[in-house]
């Protein structure tokens, strides 16, 4: 018995100490925080490497991520914004619409995480004036949306938005 308790005790050590340092310093993105968890290309995590998005002048291109990625990769834009300012995203999911009771309408395209618990909208404010419903789709149609990053604060609370957007309807997108 005693046996069987000090080997359980020392597997538990030897498990606690394996695990290393994986705190996050104010420098680090998230999405550069889950690269330093991939082993190789070969493992289970190589779908969470960064995209090479040089083509179409690309800076953050989410529609090359998968939904852990996209979920860590927007977290990081809101609460780093400045990192991100000016840089062309391209972000893909649902088409979203709220109206403020004072008038204000707000678009955006919705990200979830991989259980689809919880989701992240992304404003997007398109190049040309359009009106809505007339210039947008259905709520909930699958859009992707490239934009330049902004964002912006309203009492306590940060948004992130893709300005200067262009918006495309994509029947070819699945969730």
């Amino acid at each position: 018995m005693k046996k069987t308790i000090f080997i359980a005790v020392t597997a538990a050590a030897l498990l606690l100490t394996g695990c290393g340092s994986t705190s996050l310093s104010s420098d680090d993105s998230v999405a550069d925080y889950y690269a330093t968890m991939i082993v190789d290309d070969t493992s289970a995590y190589a779908s969470a490497t960064m995209p090479d998005t040089s083509s179409d002048d690309i800076d953050i291109d989410l529609t090359q991520l998968d939904s852990n990625m996209i979920y860590a990769q927007v977290y990081d834009m809101v609460y780093n914004g400045d990192k991100y300012l000016g840089k062309k995203v391209k972000v893909k999911g649902p088409f979203s619409y709220f109206k403020e009771d004072d008038g204000r309408e707000f678009f955006a395209v919705l990200v979830s995480d991989a259980t689809a618990c919880c989701s992240q909208g992304i404003e997007f404010v398109l190049a040309e004036d359009h009106k809505y419903p007339e210039d947008y789709p259905e709520i909930g149609t699958k859009i992707t949306v490239i934009g330049k990053f902004n964002y912006y604060k309203e009492d306590s609370y940060t948004y992130c938005q893709l300005i200067d957007a262009d918006m495309e309807v994509d029947d070819s997108l699945s969730w």
